[in-house]
């Protein structure tokens, strides 16, 4: 297994992220499995966490397999997989009542992860979003067209693991891209974990009080982050 788990995955991209520590970085993760990758990244950069709270659309059928991907806003942004719905023959309508379904999961999220806690503006700085790895690449790519609008100075990728036709999908959409394996045959993002246990609320506002506090230590990063 190449990774351990979420944690082990998040020290080895901190590792070759390090050439960030000491500018003006922002880590966003992807809730939840994206979490407690990022949070060892903050942690090593000496960052702030935020969240960036994005939603994969499933096929009614097969809710694992996305044909599309929501990110919160006040005008969410929605990435359509053509290729997959057309393949599958999900018609409009099926597509908008499961985007208004996940639209309404991210409402709860956000209410819940981030009650009480002001939105990091990545305007000016490094943006890094993290998750635990990409398999069709349409949630992440609705998460970095979301994060480019927010003009970072530089926007970067980092995930463990990823097929490297997706990767390449995505090199338009970040300035850099990180990931640590690009397995030519790609099953699942779980079968390159040895641990890839289901994450739940709990856990991720774990980590972000955990960040926050890490922080808290680190008045300088604190003050680059705001």
């Amino acid at each position: 297994m190449p990774f351990r788990n979420r944690t082990d995955a998040g020290r080895r991209l901190a590792e070759a992220l390090k050439g960030y520590k000491g500018q003006q970085v922002v880590v966003y993760a992807l809730p939840r499995g994206g979490v407690e990758v990022a949070a060892e990244i903050a942690e090593a950069l000496a960052s702030p966490l935020d969240l960036l709270l994005v939603r994969k659309i499933g096929v009614p059928f097969q809710p694992e397999l996305a044909m599309g991907a929501v990110v919160d806003g006040g005008d969410p942004i929605i990435v359509r997989n053509a290729d997959v719905i057309e393949e599958t023959g999900t018609t409009p309508a099926e597509f908008d009542t499961v985007c208004k379904e996940e639209m309404a999961e991210i409402e709860r999220r956000r209410k819940l992860y981030l009650t009480g806690r002001q939105a990091i503006d990545p305007a000016g700085k490094v943006a890094i979003v993290v998750d635990d790895g990409i398999a069709t690449g349409a949630t992440v790519r609705a998460a970095l067209q979301a994060m480019r609008q927010r003009n970072p100075a530089k926007l970067v990728l980092a995930v463990p693991v990823a097929p490297p036709d997706t990767i390449e999908a995505l090199q338009d959409e970040a300035d850099e891209i990180v990931c640590l394996e690009t397995p030519m045959y790609f099953h699942a993002i779980g079968s390159f974990y040895d641990d890839f246990r289901q994450l739940d609320d709990t856990d991720v506002i774990d980590s972000l009080r955990r960040s926050a506090q890490g922080i808290s230590l680190h008045p300088q990063a604190r003050a680059r982050g705001q």
